[in-house]
Protein backbone atom coordinates (compact mmCIF):
# COMPACT_ATOMS: atom_id res chain seq x y z
CA UNK A 1 0.00 0.00 0.00
CA UNK A 2 1.11 3.49 -0.78
CA UNK A 3 1.27 4.61 2.86
CA UNK A 4 3.70 1.79 3.73
CA UNK A 5 6.04 2.60 0.83
CA UNK A 6 5.87 6.35 1.47
CA UNK A 7 6.63 5.85 5.18
CA UNK A 8 9.65 3.65 4.52
CA UNK A 9 11.05 5.85 1.75
CA UNK A 10 10.80 9.00 3.88
CA UNK A 11 12.36 7.26 6.86
CA UNK A 12 15.19 5.56 4.93
CA UNK A 13 16.04 8.72 2.95
CA UNK A 14 15.51 11.43 5.58
CA UNK A 15 15.09 9.72 8.95
CA UNK A 16 11.62 11.27 9.31
CA UNK A 17 8.25 9.71 10.13
CA UNK A 18 5.35 10.81 7.91
CA UNK A 19 1.89 11.95 9.05
CA UNK A 20 -0.67 9.32 8.02
CA UNK A 21 -3.74 11.56 8.07
CA UNK A 22 -3.45 12.41 4.35
CA UNK A 23 -4.00 8.84 3.13
CA UNK A 24 -7.75 8.48 3.78
CA UNK A 25 -7.62 5.02 5.36
CA UNK A 26 -9.21 5.91 8.70
CA UNK A 27 -12.35 4.04 7.59
CA UNK A 28 -10.66 0.67 8.10
CA UNK A 29 -11.55 -1.35 11.17
CA UNK A 30 -9.40 0.07 13.96
CA UNK A 31 -9.65 -3.26 15.81
CA UNK A 32 -7.76 -5.34 13.26
CA UNK A 33 -4.21 -6.52 13.62
CA UNK A 34 -1.86 -5.99 10.71
CA UNK A 35 1.48 -7.02 9.28
CA UNK A 36 3.70 -5.34 6.72
CA UNK A 37 5.85 -7.60 4.59
CA UNK A 38 8.65 -6.42 2.30
CA UNK A 39 9.83 -8.57 -0.59
CA UNK A 40 12.97 -7.91 -2.59
CA UNK A 41 12.18 -8.43 -6.29
CA UNK A 42 15.02 -10.20 -8.08
CA UNK A 43 14.69 -11.95 -11.45
CA UNK A 44 10.88 -11.60 -11.25
CA UNK A 45 10.83 -13.53 -7.94
CA UNK A 46 10.01 -12.15 -4.52
CA UNK A 47 12.36 -12.89 -1.64
CA UNK A 48 11.42 -11.98 1.92
CA UNK A 49 13.18 -8.78 3.00
CA UNK A 50 11.34 -8.00 6.24
CA UNK A 51 8.08 -8.67 8.06
CA UNK A 52 6.74 -7.24 11.31
CA UNK A 53 3.25 -6.77 12.68
CA UNK A 54 0.80 -6.64 15.54
CA UNK A 55 -1.84 -9.28 16.29
CA UNK A 56 -3.97 -6.68 18.03
CA UNK A 57 -3.95 -2.96 17.24
CA UNK A 58 -2.06 -0.56 19.42
CA UNK A 59 -2.95 2.66 17.55
CA UNK A 60 -5.06 4.00 14.68
CA UNK A 61 -4.67 2.14 11.38
CA UNK A 62 -2.57 4.77 9.52
CA UNK A 63 -0.22 5.19 12.48
CA UNK A 64 0.11 1.40 12.84
CA UNK A 65 0.93 0.91 9.16
CA UNK A 66 3.57 3.64 9.26
CA UNK A 67 5.16 2.28 12.45
CA UNK A 68 5.12 -1.36 11.33
CA UNK A 69 6.36 -0.61 7.80
CA UNK A 70 9.35 1.29 9.17
CA UNK A 71 10.09 -1.53 11.64
CA UNK A 72 9.79 -4.19 8.90
CA UNK A 73 12.35 -2.24 6.86
CA UNK A 74 14.75 -1.43 9.68
CA UNK A 75 14.24 -3.71 12.70
CA UNK A 76 13.47 -7.24 11.50
CA UNK A 77 16.32 -9.09 13.24
CA UNK A 78 16.67 -11.53 10.33
CA UNK A 79 17.82 -8.81 7.93
CA UNK A 80 20.02 -5.74 7.82
CA UNK A 81 18.12 -2.42 7.50
CA UNK A 82 16.85 -1.53 4.02
CA UNK A 83 19.14 0.88 2.16
CA UNK A 84 17.94 3.62 -0.16
CA UNK A 85 19.22 1.90 -3.32
CA UNK A 86 17.09 -1.18 -2.52
CA UNK A 87 13.76 0.68 -2.49
CA UNK A 88 13.33 0.45 -6.28
CA UNK A 89 13.35 -3.37 -5.98
CA UNK A 90 11.03 -3.82 -3.00
CA UNK A 91 7.37 -4.89 -3.13
CA UNK A 92 5.24 -3.77 -0.18
CA UNK A 93 2.45 -5.96 1.17
CA UNK A 94 0.00 -5.16 3.98
CA UNK A 95 -2.03 -7.92 5.63
CA UNK A 96 -5.06 -7.02 7.75
CA UNK A 97 -5.94 -9.72 10.29
CA UNK A 98 -9.35 -10.86 11.41
CA UNK A 99 -9.85 -11.29 15.13
CA UNK A 100 -7.93 -14.38 16.32
CA UNK A 101 -10.15 -17.22 17.54
CA UNK A 102 -8.97 -20.07 19.72
CA UNK A 103 -9.23 -23.54 18.19
CA UNK A 104 -10.91 -25.73 20.78
CA UNK A 105 -10.05 -29.42 20.66
CA UNK A 106 -10.40 -32.39 22.96
CA UNK A 107 -7.46 -34.13 21.31
CA UNK A 108 -4.57 -32.14 19.87
CA UNK A 109 -4.66 -34.08 16.59
CA UNK A 110 -8.12 -32.59 15.93
CA UNK A 111 -6.19 -29.55 14.67
CA UNK A 112 -5.74 -31.46 11.42
CA UNK A 113 -9.50 -31.20 10.81
CA UNK A 114 -9.87 -27.61 11.99
CA UNK A 115 -7.06 -25.77 10.20
CA UNK A 116 -7.03 -25.06 6.48
CA UNK A 117 -3.77 -24.26 4.72
CA UNK A 118 -4.05 -20.99 2.79
CA UNK A 119 -7.05 -19.76 4.78
CA UNK A 120 -5.83 -19.84 8.37
CA UNK A 121 -2.99 -17.90 9.88
CA UNK A 122 -1.89 -19.37 13.21
CA UNK A 123 -0.86 -18.08 16.61
CA UNK A 124 0.76 -20.39 19.16
CA UNK A 125 0.61 -19.34 22.79
CA UNK A 126 2.81 -21.62 24.87
CA UNK A 127 5.09 -21.69 27.89
CA UNK A 128 7.87 -20.76 25.45
CA UNK A 129 6.22 -17.56 24.25
CA UNK A 130 4.03 -16.41 21.39
CA UNK A 131 4.54 -17.12 17.69
CA UNK A 132 2.61 -16.05 14.60
CA UNK A 133 2.59 -17.27 11.00
CA UNK A 134 0.50 -15.59 8.31
CA UNK A 135 -1.56 -17.94 6.10
CA UNK A 136 0.49 -17.14 3.00
CA UNK A 137 3.67 -18.45 4.66
CA UNK A 138 2.55 -22.09 4.62
CA UNK A 139 1.56 -21.77 0.96
CA UNK A 140 4.81 -20.05 -0.07
CA UNK A 141 6.85 -22.83 1.57
CA UNK A 142 4.53 -25.62 0.38
CA UNK A 143 4.12 -26.93 3.93
CA UNK A 144 1.60 -29.58 4.87
CA UNK A 145 -0.34 -29.05 8.10
CA UNK A 146 2.15 -30.84 10.33
CA UNK A 147 5.03 -28.81 8.86
CA UNK A 148 2.98 -25.65 9.42
CA UNK A 149 2.54 -26.51 13.12
CA UNK A 150 6.20 -27.50 13.55
CA UNK A 151 7.35 -24.22 11.97
CA UNK A 152 4.91 -22.30 14.14
CA UNK A 153 6.67 -23.84 17.14
CA UNK A 154 10.04 -22.83 15.69
CA UNK A 155 8.80 -19.26 15.24
CA UNK A 156 7.94 -19.27 18.95
CA UNK A 157 11.37 -20.64 19.85
CA UNK A 158 9.70 -23.77 21.20
CA UNK A 159 10.45 -27.47 20.60
CA UNK A 160 8.83 -28.78 17.41
CA UNK A 161 6.16 -30.76 19.24
CA UNK A 162 5.14 -28.05 21.73
CA UNK A 163 1.84 -27.57 19.87
CA UNK A 164 0.85 -30.93 21.41
CA UNK A 165 1.38 -29.80 25.02
CA UNK A 166 -1.81 -29.40 27.10
CA UNK A 167 -0.72 -25.89 28.10
CA UNK A 168 -0.36 -24.73 24.48
CA UNK A 169 -3.15 -22.83 22.76
CA UNK A 170 -3.55 -22.33 19.03
CA UNK A 171 -5.57 -19.51 17.54
CA UNK A 172 -6.48 -19.00 13.90
CA UNK A 173 -7.21 -15.88 11.89
CA UNK A 174 -7.73 -14.88 8.28
CA UNK A 175 -6.03 -12.10 6.37
CA UNK A 176 -6.99 -9.54 3.77
CA UNK A 177 -3.85 -8.85 1.78
CA UNK A 178 -3.04 -5.82 -0.36
CA UNK A 179 0.20 -5.71 -2.31
CA UNK A 180 2.03 -3.84 -5.00
CA UNK A 181 1.94 -5.89 -8.18
CA UNK A 182 5.58 -4.90 -8.67
CA UNK A 183 7.78 -2.20 -7.09
CA UNK A 184 5.88 1.10 -7.49
CA UNK A 185 3.14 -0.85 -9.29
CA UNK A 186 -0.62 -0.98 -8.92
CA UNK A 187 -2.06 -2.07 -5.57
CA UNK A 188 -3.96 -5.36 -5.84
CA UNK A 189 -5.89 -7.53 -3.41
CA UNK A 190 -4.13 -10.87 -3.10
CA UNK A 191 -6.00 -14.16 -3.09
CA UNK A 192 -3.82 -16.92 -1.65
CA UNK A 193 -3.47 -19.71 -4.19
CA UNK A 194 -3.22 -23.17 -2.70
Amino acid sequence: MLIARTAVEKYVREGEVIDGSDFGINKLDPNCGLFVTLYGRFNNKNELRGCIGHIVPNSEVPTSIIDIAIKAATQDPRFYPVKEHELRNIVFEVSFLSEPRIINTKEKYEYFNKIKIGRDGLILESNYGLGVLLPQVAVEHKWNLEQYLVNLCAKTGAPSNSWLLPSSKIFRFETFIFSEKEPYGDIIKIKIKI
